[in-house]
């Protein structure tokens, strides 16, 4: 199974994290991700199709919010928490309280 490719989180920029947010599904993945902590892609899909799921995690990987890695034959996704916040202070904090409302 290939590994996945994650961006220094230096190299994210702002634009591409509030794009990877503005999407509804990956809002709801993300929000999902925070409660939970650690998550499989079949467990965050909501019965979307896997080509559109790949294509999401794609974007929050890119974005610098996420982290997949193999286990097995399933991927495991979890927040880029600490470095995400670390890059962009309270960011992350705002758009889920503004969420979870």
């Amino acid at each position: 199974m290939r590994a996945f490719k994650h961006p220094p989180i230096e190299e994210v920029a702002l634009a591409d994290a509030l794009h990877a947010l503005s999407d509804p599904v990956r809002l709801d993945i993300v929000s999902k991700l925070a409660m939970d902590g650690e998550a499989s892609c079949a467990a965050l899909d909501g019965g979307r199709p896997k080509s559109s799921v790949s294509h999401h995690f794609r974007v929050l990987r890119e974005a610098g919010l996420v982290r997949t890695r193999n286990e097995g034959v399933v991927h495991m996704n979890a927040l880029r928490r600490e470095e995400f916040d670390r890059r962009f202070p309270g960011l992350l904090n705002a758009v889920l309280a503004a969420v979870n409302r």
